[in-house]
Formats: structure tokens, C-alpha cells, sequence
């Protein structure tokens, strides 16, 4: 084997065609509602971490889980890179009509390109926050939310941070 893209192979490169069953696929008892997706610092240096925070609420009338996914998307890059890129997920139990704020750590190796060898790169980055992919179809409703985010500084490889 010579040709050791992964165009084509795997459902993060696809193009537009979505996977039959993407992770976080299936249906809940209860519904759930995202707001007041939060990015902090909104322009970071290119070594830096984000830091996210979400509030889930269970708009249903049972207790239920949810999946919580954030996935990255670079808006260009050097080289090629998946569609968007799951980079942490939590699962959490909240009780029916109640609300709890999330935080997640998005670390600057999760932005990080792979172009002979590991690489960080300024630009501009969209973040989303949901119960399932961006642009899934689903039976169950639920919204994925969404924000930007710039890295400044100069392309430096991982290992310079």
C-alpha cells in the first residue's frame, strides 16, 4: 500500500456524505436543551487551551443522560483535516425540568496538524456543542450550538509549546 490517505476511508473524511450511525446515535426517554455556549478566551495564543462551558437542560418530564459533544472544525488549514473532530464528550444524568453548566478543556494538542510531523497553526476555529454531530438528522430533536474562536501567533510544531 502506497497511498496512505484517508479520503475516502473513513467517515471523518467523507466529504459530505454523513455516516450511517455517528457516534452519540440514538434516542432518549427525555429532550434536552443547549444555550449559553461560552468560549473563553475568545483569541488565544497558539500554545494556549480553551476553556468551554455549556448549560444542559432536561426540558422533558423524565430523568435522563446525554451524551454532551464538542467538536472542532479549523476553517483553513495547511493540509487536509476531517470536517470537524470530536475533541471531548461527557455523559450526564439530569433530572427532568432541571439545568447544569458544563466545562470542558479544549488543549492546544487537539488543534494540532499533522504535516511530517505534528503542527500548530493560527486561524480561525468553530466550536460546537451538542447532543450529536453537526448537521446530523435525527428523530429526537436536539440543537448543537456553535461558536468561533481565533489563534494568533506564528505555525510552530507541537513540541515547541
Amino acid at each position: 500500500m502506497e497511498n496512505y490517505t484517508m479520503e475516502g476511508r473513513t467517515y471523518r473524511y467523507y466529504g459530505q456524505e454523513a455516516p450511517l450511525y455517528p457516534f452519540g446515535y440514538g434516542l432518549s426517554y427525555t429532550t434536552f436543551s443547549y444555550r449559553d455556549l461560552v468560549l473563553s478566551p475568545p483569541v488565544l495564543p497558539v500554545c494556549a487551551n480553551l476553556t468551554v462551558s455549556v448549560v444542559l437542560e432536561n426540558t422533558g418530564t423524565r430523568d435522563g443522560e446525554e451524551v454532551v459533544q464538542l467538536y472542532l472544525r479549523w476553517e483553513q488549514s495547511s493540509v487536509p483535516v476531517p470536517r470537524w473532530q470530536l475533541v471531548a464528550f461527557r455523559r450526564v444524568a439530569v433530572l427532568a425540568g432541571q439545568e447544569t453548566k458544563l466545562s470542558f478543556q479544549v488543549l492546544a494538542k487537539q488543534r494540532a496538524v499533522w504535516a511530517q510531523g505534528w503542527r500548530l497553526e493560527p486561524g480561525t476555529f468553530t466550536l460546537f456543542a451538542g447532543g450529536q454531530q453537526p448537521g446530523q438528522r435525527t428523530r429526537a430533536p436536539s440543537e448543537v450550538l456553535s461558536a468561533q474562536f481565533s489563534v494568533t501567533g506564528t505555525a510552530r510544531p507541537l513540541s515547541g509549546c
